[in-house]
């Protein structure tokens, strides 16, 4: 169902205030009471605001590693992420356990 976006309009003696409202196409009507000052004449269509919601399923074979990746991540806590954060870059901290051959160095970050 398709939401729209509307303002009781300040500089038509207006209140301000901003209201979505969901209705069907076929019941849309560009005049709509304010639900706070209860005015008509000074409400309306913000199209700015409008924007569309979709929501797009992709098939099995467009399906990406990135896209699991962000699905999994969108799972995760803030704590889990955090977590798995640290794991990552904890072998950037930790010493290397075996010495170079001589004339080598680890890289430093």
């Amino acid at each position: 169902m398709p939401t729209y976006t509307f303002i009781c309009d300040k500089e038509k003696n207006g209140c301000g205030y901003i209201f979505e409202l969901f209705m069907l196409m076929c019941d849309y009507s560009p005049i709509q009471q304010c639900p706070k000052c209860k005015r008509l004449q000074s409400v309306r269509r913000d199209f700015i605001k409008d924007t569309p919601r979709t929501n797009v399923k992709l098939s099995d074979d467009e399906i990406t590693l990135g896209h699991l990746a962000q699905r999994n991540t969108e799972r995760l806590s803030n704590d889990e992420k955090a977590e798995l954060n640290r794991k990552h870059n904890a072998y950037k901290t930790s010493q290397p356990k075996k010495p170079l051959p001589n004339g080598m160095s680890y890289m430093k970050d």
